[in-house]
């Protein structure tokens, strides 16, 4: 019922120019009842908006965990997806997270639910000063999912952390997110 987080990996692109070593990985500490996933580091898709054609793709590096019920079954994914950033090259995050919000929305129109996300607004990440957004997903005036977007960014790197689950799960594991959240070491 959860929908990984694969299509924001494709705005990921949104945030950078080239960059030319391999991303540091951040320190996560995933909390109890969480299996972290092994991710391959990716390059970001080479048409972006913002690179230039001949710029060669940012390196993107991506950490995920989920957490499942007593069954097995998926009900919560977390994922922290970082980009390197190109010198003086300025990420505009109200437009990344407003990409990352229509494409999220679009995607959950197409697979039968309605969406409605609040406005972007300031929060933190680990450290950072963020903006975030959350959207409420129902299908036939039931809410069914949650998902989160924060996005952040410091000299050369921006980050996108993302939490998505079902609806009771999600509210229920609030103070065990912002907990990681406020512990990543970016």
């Amino acid at each position: 019922m959860i929908r990984t987080i694969r299509s924001l990996l494709l705005l990921t692109g949104l945030f950078a120019a080239a960059a030319a070593a391999q991303p540091q990985l951040a320190e996560i500490t995933w909390p109890d009842g969480w299996q972290a996933q092994a991710l391959e580091p990716e390059a970001a898709p080479e048409t972006v908006p913002e690179t230039a054609p001949s710029e060669a793709p940012a390196k993107v590096s991506r950490q995920r965990a989920v957490k499942n019920d007593e069954n097995g079954d998926t009900i919560l994914v977390m994922e922290l997806t970082m980009t390197q950033v190109e010198a003086g090259h300025v990420v505009n995050l109200q437009g990344v997270l407003l990409e990352m919000r229509k494409s999220i929305q679009k995607d959950f129109f197409q697979g039968g639910y309605q969406s409605v996300c609040n406005k972007i607004h300031p929060a933190t990440l680990s450290r950072l000063a963020a903006l975030e957004t959350t959207c409420t997903i129902t299908q036939n005036g039931r809410h069914v999912l949650s998902q989160t977007l924060v996005a952040a960014v410091e000299a050369d790197k921006a980050y996108v952390f993302s939490y998505a689950g079902q609806a009771d799960a999600y509210a229920a594991s609030q103070k065990e997110i912002q907990a990681l959240r406020e512990s990543l070491k970016l």
